[in-house]
């Protein structure tokens, strides 16, 4: 059974994902990391159970609409967003499965809403990106000067789409056939071949992020079951001291980890699936 193409309206415009409905067993949320999209996810289906499924692009992401111009992306435009996606299916309670970004916008849905998730499957992240105080100021500097500097820039073209496939596999060191889910549905044709369909300001640095404490004492918070799976060696952006120190936060997380890439769901889906299967089965 192979996942359909699934839209809803919402108050900016339209939220996008593929869907598998299976009435009657576990509902699952599955959340893709930044500039990837629900395709991200397609490798590790035929290894899962069978599950209510829906695979979403997050806001800017895929196939999902941008935000209007002047708007701002933050933490909360996505923990909406996958609030949105849970109301338009009737869904009061359902399980999130994450990657990267999407790990840890799941991790925040289910402190802002611990009567809504069931469990958290995450991979690779825990919690938001931190930033140390003495950079508060930087950041916000940082942050307008892109804003105002990106204004007006123009997309790169492929023209074809096996050079923007080149491009993904170079940037994320992915081998060819995922990296070619990935543009397929990252992609729109455009004078002279293809660009990427995620919004530019997606790119831009966060005018704000929270402290190292603000995300462990929201860790904190979790009440439901937790099972996370880390890719041997750790990202740079997200060492092994703070990654186990977050896990520390979380109570009664279970943790395991794999040797291989930042996009483990995709790279091994069959161990993957292995870590989460029994576990999304409820």
């Amino acid at each position: 059974m192979s996942p359909a193409e699934w839209r809803i309206p919402v108050a900016w415009g339209e939220l996008a994902g593929l869907r598998l409905d299976r009435p009657g067993t576990p509902k699952v949320i599955a959340l893709h990391g930044w500039l990837d999209n629900a395709a991200s996810f397609l490798p590790l289906l035929p290894f899962l159970p069978d599950l209510d499924l829906l695979l979403l692009d997050f806001p800017g992401h895929g196939r999902s609409g941008h935000l209007p111009p002047g708007a701002e992306y933050t933490l909360t435009t996505h923990v909406h967003a996958v609030l949105d996606a849970a109301d338009a299916l009737g869904w009061e309670r359902f399980a999130l499965l994450g990657h990267s970004m999407g790990a840890a916008i799941g991790a925040l849905v289910a402190v802002a809403t611990p009567e809504r998730v069931e469990r958290l499957a995450l991979v690779e992240t825990l919690g938001p990106l931190a930033v140390a105080v003495d950079g508060t100021a930087s950041r916000l500097q940082q942050a307008v000067a892109a804003a105002r500097r990106s204004a007006g820039a123009t997309l790169r073209v492929f023209p074809d789409l096996a050079l923007a496939v080149r491009a993904r596999m170079h940037a994320s060191r992915l081998d060819e056939p995922v990296a070619r889910l990935l543009v397929e549905r990252g992609t729109r044709p455009a004078d002279g071949g293809f660009v990427w369909s995620s919004d530019p300001r997606l790119t831009r640095p966060a005018a704000t992020r929270l402290t190292e404490p603000q995300v462990r004492a929201l860790l904190a918070a979790i009440r439901c079951p937790v099972r996370l799976l880390y890719a041997d060696p750790a990202q740079p952006y997200f060492p092994d001291p703070v990654r186990q120190a977050r896990l520390g936060s979380v109570p009664g997380a279970e943790l395991i980890t794999i040797a291989g890439g930042h996009h483990l769901h995709m790279d091994q889906p069959d161990a993957v699936a292995s870590v989460y299967r029994a576990f999304l089965a409820g």
